[in-house]
């Protein structure tokens, strides 16, 4: 922290200024820190909005039943969860790199449905072709290398698998967007300190929401990476996107 009398302009910057190593290790820390209270401030912050997306992401990821489906950075497992609920049979694998996470997550009523496991989203601990979908829910946003992520989901997909991808995205330059700009910015971290305790947490996130890739270029990085057929659908006023796409034959 810097001393008292030090000037605003070296002030340490904000996680969402930061990359490379410093800026994963510094995201890792947030999302320790706030394990115990992710979901509740979840429900909020959407008003149980990302329950429907939640459906969503599993009805585009086309699991087979019987199927094996990998969730990275599936924190608490919500949409581990969601995939043991909607498909009969399927062996649900939920990874991360923030333990607390998921040790929160291993507490709930389908805990022990899921295989738990440390992960790095650029370094994946699976063979080649293992699952029938990859999912994630707002881990893109904060990788330092998207391209490398991406190419990691294709590698472990199996041929005419499905990665769904559920993030944030700027808002469009509309008559709505100060006033989402302003929710983000001043009344998600005010919530975000009154109910963890950690109003930089809920700083950075929406900071990171709002200086994301669009969904054009979100979209344009799949089809990079490899995936065929990627589309994507916008939700909460332009400030949430869901992409989906196929590994080819």
């Amino acid at each position: 922290m810097s001393h008292p009398s030090t000037s605003p302009s070296t002030t340490e910057p904000r996680t969402d200024q930061l990359s490379g190593q410093e800026r994963a290790s510094a995201v890792n820390n947030i999302f320790e820190r706030i394990a115990p209270r992710y979901d509740l401030m979840n429900r909020i912050m959407t008003f149980g909005m990302d329950q429907a997306w939640r459906r969503f992401v599993i009805s585009k990821a086309q699991i087979p039943a019987g199927g094996k489906m990998l969730d990275i950075a599936t924190g608490t497992g919500d949409i581990a969860f969601e995939a043991i609920q909607r498909v009969p049979n399927v062996t649900a694998v939920g990874a991360d790199f923030a333990p607390r996470m998921m040790v929160v997550g291993r507490e709930r009523p389908l805990g022990k449905r899921v295989q738990w496991a440390a992960a790095d989203a650029l370094n994946l601990p699976y063979a080649d072709r293992s699952f029938d979908a990859v999912t994630h829910g707002f881990l893109v946003r904060n990788v330092i290398d998207i391209p490398r992520a991406l190419r990691e989901q294709f590698r472990v997909l199996k041929s005419g698998g499905h990665v769904v991808c559920l993030d944030t995205t700027p808002p469009r330059d509309n008559i709505l967007r100060p006033f989402i700009a302003l929710y983000m910015t001043r009344i998600i971290p005010l919530i975000g300190q009154l109910l963890t305790g950690q109003r930089d947490a809920y700083t950075y996130l929406p900071n990171s929401s709002l200086g994301f890739k669009s969904p054009d270029a979100l979209a344009s990085l799949m089809r990079e990476a490899g995936f065929v057929d990627v589309q994507y659908k916008t939700f909460n006023f332009h400030t949430i996107a869901i992409h989906w796409g196929t590994k080819p034959q």
